[in-house]
């Protein structure tokens, strides 16, 4: 694991407890379950381009569902 990657893994975690906030308030699904998912899956990739291109997607799921 390198500096990237870590700085990477705290920002989607920053991002996703966010959503887990807002989506647990609001009581939305959406935007919870994206919050859980940002929070922990940079613990099970170690690949920067990876992690990048997952966290991306997930972060703007929310925007596109309205559920």
């Amino acid at each position: 694991m390198n500096t990237s990657t870590l700085l990477l893994g705290v920002l989607f975690s920053s991002i996703g407890f966010g959503y887990f906030l807002y989506g647990k308030k609001q009581k939305r699904t959406v935007p919870f379950a994206c919050g859980l998912i940002l929070i922990i899956f940079p613990y099970f990739i170690d690949q920067m381009a990876l992690l990048l291109i997952i966290g991306s997607v997930i972060s703007i799921v929310p925007y596109f569902v309205r559920w």
